[in-house]
C-alpha cells in the first residue's frame, strides 16, 4: 500500500494573499481554535475563527471476503442523534496514517484487513477548521470482538456492499465524510468486480 497520489498536495500555498496581523487562541486543547485579525488582498479588515491546520483523521471502508461492507452506527452528541458512518477515528501524533487505520479497524469493528488501498483525502470543513481526512479501503476483512473507547456507542453493521451503495445513493448516510470515502471507494470496488 502507497500513499494516494493527492495527500502532497494537501499542504499550505507557498504564497499566503491573507496577512495575519494578530492571533489569539480562543480554545485550547483538543480542539483548538484561533481568532485572528487579517488583512486581505482589497486591504479590508476581518476577523477569523477557525481550528489550525494540523489535526488528521483517517477514515475506513471495511470489505469482507464474502464482499459484505462493515459500517457502524454510532451516536453523535452534537446532532442527538444516531447515525450511519464508515470506521474512523482521530490520527495520535506522530502516528502513521495506515498505522492509524488498521488500529480504529480494529477498535471500532474487530476487523484485520488483509489488502489497503489509500483514497483521495480531503478537507472536510475548509471555511472553518484545517483538519484533513485520510481514506481508505480495507478489504479482506475479517471480524473478531471490538474495542470500544468508553465515551464510544457504537453498533457494527454488516451488509452487502450493493446495499450499503443503495443506501448511499438513497441519501440515508447522512454523515459527509462517510458519503465521500464510499464515494471514492466505487470505482475501486467496480474494477474489482466487487460491485
Amino acid at each position: 500500500m502507497t500513499d494516494h497520489p493527492n495527500w502532497t498536495s494537501l499542504i499550505e500555498d507557498e504564497v499566503q494573499p491573507w496577512e495575519t496581523l494578530e492571533s489569539r487562541q480562543l480554545v485550547s486543547g483538543f480542539r483548538t481554535v484561533f481568532e485572528d485579525r487579517v488583512r486581505l488582498p482589497n486591504g479590508a479588515e476581518t476577523t477569523y475563527q477557525y481550528r489550525p491546520r494540523g489535526p488528521r483523521a483517517v477514515f475506513v471502508l471495511p470489505v469482507t471476503a464474502q464482499g459484505e461492507a462493515v459500517l457502524i452506527r454510532q451516536y453523535r452528541y452534537p446532532l442527538r442523534a444516531t447515525v450511519t458512518e464508515v470506521v474512523a477515528g482521530g490520527v495520535e501524533r506522530g502516528e502513521d496514517l495506515l498505522a492509524a487505520a488498521r488500529r480504529e479497524l480494529h477498535e471500532e469493528v474487530g476487523g484485520v484487513a488483509a489488502e489497503w488501498v489509500s483514497l483521495p483525502g480531503f478537507y472536510p470543513q475548509p471555511s472553518i477548521s484545517g483538519v484533513i481526512f485520510y481514506p481508505f479501503l480495507a478489504l479482506g476483512v475479517t471480524l473478531g470482538d471490538m474495542h470500544h473507547e468508553d465515551t464510544e456507542t457504537i453498533e457494527r453493521v454488516v451488509v452487502p456492499l450493493a446495499e450499503a451503495y443503495r443506501r448511499l445513493d438513497a441519501g440515508e448516510i447522512l454523515d459527509g465524510s462517510s458519503s465521500l470515502t464510499l464515494w471514492h471507494a466505487r470505482a475501486v470496488l467496480a474494477g474489482r468486480g466487487l460491485l
